[in-house]
């Protein structure tokens, strides 16, 4: 069973409803029809080097959904902030990885917003 890592940690799969899944070679022309009534979608992430699903996320959001958007697949605790940034409001992630990366290490990447370098910018 795979790990969803939100801001406050580790959770247990808690959506019960249908959800969507976007392949990261999905043409984003199809996106507003695809992501039509979704109550939450799956943008997939074959490996941790494959970066199309945070375009395809920032494209979603772009287009107004406000539903629940995960990013699954194995990505990695320094990639948490960027995925938040794109519009994900969590990663499902497989049990191994979360093993071999455990909570500690998603935590300490959870204030997000805080460390991101426009917010130093303006400041």
């Amino acid at each position: 069973m795979s790990v969803i890592v939100r801001d406050d940690g580790f959770h247990n799969d808690d959506f019960t409803g249908a959800s969507l899944d976007i392949a990261p070679e999905t043409d984003a022309g199809y996106l507003p029809a695809l992501i039509e009534g979704a109550e939450m979608i799956r943008v997939l992430f074959p490996t941790f080097s494959d970066g199309r699903g945070f375009s395809l996320a920032r494209r979603i959001r772009a287009l107004g959904y406000t539903g629940r958007l995960r990013a699954a697949g194995p990505l990695i605790a320094d990639q948490y902030a960027m995925a938040r940034r794109v519009g994900f409001d969590e990663v499902e992630i497989p049990p191994e990885l979360a093993e071999r990366q455990p909570q500690a290490q998603w935590l300490f990447r959870a204030d997000w917003a805080a460390h991101d370098y426009r917010a130093r910018l303006a400041g």
